[in-house]
């Protein structure tokens, strides 16, 4: 350890982008650089501190999770870097668990299976030798529970061996890094993926405009008016259940939350169907007149049950701001995940996302983002050539010799292993015209159904080995192997896009501060930010450039003579949400 100084309030004589182990206590604030005494501060003083540092040299803040960040960005600062220990681990070890005692063990060769949990204290655990509570490690080498728990943020001195421990594993992860077969990648992907969670923290703490007038609007059309009591809200759940009743003999009752009962109730109109779901009846409109008001009735269910006035209540502030929590990878293919309907809002309520007085929305999606990520990943060329038209699927089609539809769907099927139906013919003619391509597929189909882990492009493990011994037979096991063979192949497809998108977000986070634009929602492939109604235009434009910048940093350099691939993207400025095209 550096040693430790309170006496001095001051990170002077940093280097840019100088890395900065980073704890914040319950009333101290540790700075940890390497071979030098890690500062501490009263907790009052650091936002000020933090603030000047960041202004002065932006330094790479080294964190464990991005709730430092969260806590950072509460104080009115918006950090410009970071390495996020927890982010760089899910993208080295795969999986999503992410803990500062997984990422301890995994680094230093430790079993997860054998990390303590903490014990209640009792006559037998103070018989155990225990070591000194002030160390964050234990005797059996691993990091303390009580300290992954939270308890070092009790005191000064174990707040700065916090934040000394965190730029050891800094230094840790970085030399595993190194140790990889493409470690400079997956080095530019850890920064970006740790800007992508610093951008989840803002997410949660900004949230997405909400016009809560025109919401309760929309779901008033749906389940009627907010009920003022619950008589008044069981007299509304009985009228719409009368709205599907009524075409029944009078009498004749069915509990139409329960699937097998509404399965009984089509039977009993001479309807058969397997199951309920939406798109099954939806090609059932015709065949009685209950279907129409049973889609109906189920629309209004999900609003009521999902995005009702309850939804709204929960996760919109007087603000007028809808918030929920954020990650910047869901562990599989390390794509941006959300709470509180953030993800699966339905298009109805759309006309409610919308841009606060004197503001707009920039909308921009990615336009056929996987098939242009398996272009630039496999390195085949022909298919590279492909992407240079805006809708890359007509010349394929046109390769192909059949129609663009087709070619769609085959190019689609390639990437999620299907190997039956309309496009299966295709299929043979993109393994003849695209063998580069195809090949790469094949490979992570191959690899993953031997249990093979996979790396994507980026360098995010996906783990493919798994540990279940049990027998089963010859036609399981084959079973088993294909659907590996079909995630793997789509995983390095999927995982590649997630790591190209989040290369975008945050470019355009680094690079819009001038124009007071914010980033609001990170939907799958989909960008919407938040800016003045006069600066729209510049940040539609920033947007575009923002993209060509992340195509240059992130698709593998190309030999002289093969074009690059060509990523587009659909933007447009908005005030609502549902202004949007697609």
């Amino acid at each position: 350890m550096g040693g430790v100084s309170s006496s001095e309030s001051r990170l002077g004589g940093l280097a840019a982008g100088a890395l900065v182990g980073v704890a914040i206590g319950d009333h101290t604030v540790a700075f940890a650089v390497e071979g030098r005494a890690t500062i501490l501060v009263d907790i009052a003083d650091a936002p000020a501190l933090f603030a000047a540092t960041e202004t002065a040299v932006s330094p790479r803040w080294v964190w464990w999770s991005n709730r430092t960040a969260y806590q950072v960005i509460e104080w009115g600062v918006r950090p410009a870097r970071c390495w996020d220990l927890a982010a760089a681990h899910r993208l080295i070890f795969g999986g999503w668990r992410s803990e500062p005692d997984q990422i301890w063990a995994r680094l230093h060769n430790l079993d997860v299976a054998t990390i303590p949990r903490r014990l209640p204290v009792d006559l037998f655990s103070q018989a155990l030798d225990v070591g000194d509570l002030d160390e964050p490690v234990g005797p059996d080498g691993h990091l303390r529970p009580e300290w992954v728990e939270g308890d070092w943020s009790e005191s000064s001195v174990r707040v700065a061996s916090w934040a000394e421990t965190a730029q050891a594993m800094q230094q840790l992860q970085a030399h595993h890094i190194d140790g990889l077969g493409h470690g400079p990648q997956v080095r530019s992907t850890v920064l970006s993926e740790s800007a992508a969670d610093l951008l989840c923290a803002e997410l949660e703490i900004d949230g997405l405009p909400i016009d809560v007038v025109a919401a309760e609007s929309i779901i008033a059309g749906f389940v009627g008016p907010r009920p003022r009591d619950a008589a008044e809200a069981a007299a509304e759940l009985q009228r719409r259940d009368h709205e599907v009743l009524q075409h029944l003999p009078p009498g004749t009752t069915f509990d139409l939350r329960s699937p097998d009962q509404v399965k009984s109730l089509l039977r009993r109109v001479g309807i058969e169907v397997p199951d309920t779901r939406a798109w099954r009846l939806e090609g059932l409109r015709d065949a009685h007149p209950i279907v129409e008001p049973l889609l109906a009735w189920r629309r209004a269910e999900r609003v009521l049950t999902t995005f009702g006035y309850a939804w709204l209540d929960e996760h919109v502030g007087s603000d007028g701001r809808l918030r929920g929590s954020w990650s910047g990878s869901d562990g599989a293919a390390g794509r941006m995940t959300a709470s509180a309907g953030l993800h699966n809002m339905p298009a109805e309520l759309r006309p409610a996302v919308a841009a606060e007085s004197g503001h707009a929305f920039v909308r921009a999606d990615l336009g056929q983002i996987e098939p242009r990520i398996l272009a630039a990943v496999s390195g085949d060329a022909k298919l590279a050539a492909a992407t240079q038209a805006d809708d890359m699927y007509a010349p394929v089609a046109e390769q192909l010799r059949v129609e663009r539809d087709i070619a769609k769907v085959a190019v689609l099927g390639a990437m999620y292993g299907q190997t039956t139906g309309k496009g299966a013919e295709a299929l043979r003619g993109l393994e003849r015209e695209y063998p580069v391509a195809m090949g790469y597929l094949a490979n992570a189909d191959r690899s993953a159904q031997g249990s093979n882990d996979l790396r994507t492009y980026g360098g995010r493990l996906v783990r493919m080995s798994t540990t279940n011994t049990n027998e089963v037979s010859d036609r399981d096991a084959r079973s088993r192997a294909a659907a590996r063979g079909r995630y793997g192949r789509n995983a390095m497809v999927q995982g590649a896009a997630a790591e190209f998108f989040k290369t975008w977000a945050v470019l355009m986070r680094a690079r819009s501060h001038d124009l007071d634009a914010r980033i609001v929602l990170c939907l799958h492939d989909e960008l919407l930010v938040h800016v003045p109604e006069d600066r729209a235009s510049q940040a539609a434009e920033l947007l575009d450039r923002c993209l060509q910048e992340a195509a240059h940093r992130w698709a593998p350099k190309r030999r002289d003579g093969v074009q690059p691939v060509r990523f587009v993207s659909d933007t447009s400025v908005i005030h609502a949400w549902s202004e949007a095209k697609g």
